[in-house]
């Protein structure tokens, strides 16, 4: 049996407050609404725009039948000041809502030694280095290509270069950081603009069983590094998976400067036909193209800092 029933409508931005206003005197928690977003440009996070679907749940119980036509007048008397489209009204089964979602992450395996695995899972390959991660509000749950891509790189890094220190520019949930530590690295500083990414990143790292004092967080980025505002200013191995336009800006801010003669950084997050661009501003600071990785369309590079 159905536990719910869902009404719906698709209006556009003026009534939709209208509607849900009415829609809330009769759904005992509360009404969602739902609208498409649209990408202005590279760095833009998503802007709404369109019609608007705003959504409602009754309970499907004994007085269902009444309710629900309730509202129907509700709704038809506001129809008469302006006219509106036929609600949709869907059974819904009640679940586990919690569990449902936690469905969509299974683990994933990346390059050759490593395995993403959601918090509540248990590594599939025992053998692999797992780096466990409860998706939260931080980018950087790993199924993402610039996730997937920039780790692909830091377990090569780790293997060839050894490196004891590694920053992390934009930690987001710490995936990065987490990662370097397991696979040999003594000491990453991450650093983040935004303090709920800060806040996830610790809470991955207490949840793989990494030392406080081996992952030092702290909200900032390259010029708070720069100025020594942490432990550290340079390292051998440099992070930074963050959106094209935004690594162009950080390369003006110095973000070569963070890298040790030597070293290398890996730049993840880059759209491919942007690619060229951030290899430019890269050059530009005196390093070098390494390497690059392609999956669909998101590109990461490896650079390298010529030694003394």
């Amino acid at each position: 049996m159905s536990n719910w029933l869902e009404v719906s409508l698709t209006v556009n931005g003026e009534l939709a407050e209208a509607v849900a206003d009415v829609l809330a005197r009769f759904a005992p928690n509360g009404v969602a609404t739902e609208q498409a977003v649209k990408f202005n440009d590279e760095e833009d996070e998503g802007t709404p725009f369109g019609d608007i679907t705003v959504r409602a749940y009754l309970v499907a119980d004994e007085t269902l039948d009444d309710t629900r036509q309730k509202l129907e007048e509700s709704l038809y008397y506001l129809g008469m000041i302006q006219p509106l489209p036929t609600p949709v009204f869907t059974p819904i089964a009640d679940q586990n809502w919690m569990e449902a979602w936690k469905v969509r992450y299974q683990p994933i395996l990346i390059g050759r030694t490593l395995v993403i695995v959601p918090a509540w899972q248990e590594s599939p390959d025992p053998q692999r280095v797992s780096i466990k991660i409860d998706p939260g509000m931080a980018f950087g749950t790993g199924t993402h290509p610039t996730t997937q891509l920039c780790l692909e790189f830091l377990e090569e890094c780790m293997q060839e270069m050894h490196p004891k220190t590694v920053i992390d520019v934009g930690c987001g949930s710490g995936i990065l950081s987490v990662g370097a530590l397991k696979l040999g690295a003594e000491l990453a500083l991450g650093v983040d603009i935004d303090e709920a990414s800060v806040k996830n990143s610790r809470e991955n790292a207490e949840n793989n069983g990494v030392d406080s004092a081996a992952f030092q967080l702290g909200l900032g980025s390259v010029d708070e590094v720069r100025a020594g505002a942490f432990s550290i200013k340079s390292a051998p191995l440099v992070l930074a998976n963050i959106l094209a336009p935004v690594l162009v800006r950080l390369f003006d801010a110095g973000l070569a400067d963070l890298v040790e003669p030597g070293g290398a950084l890996i730049l993840s997050g880059i759209l491919s036909h942007l690619a060229e661009g951030v290899s430019a501003a890269a050059i530009r600071q005196g390093l070098v193209v390494n390497a690059t990785k392609q999956m669909g369309d998101w590109v990461a590079l490896r650079v390298d800092k010529p030694g003394l």
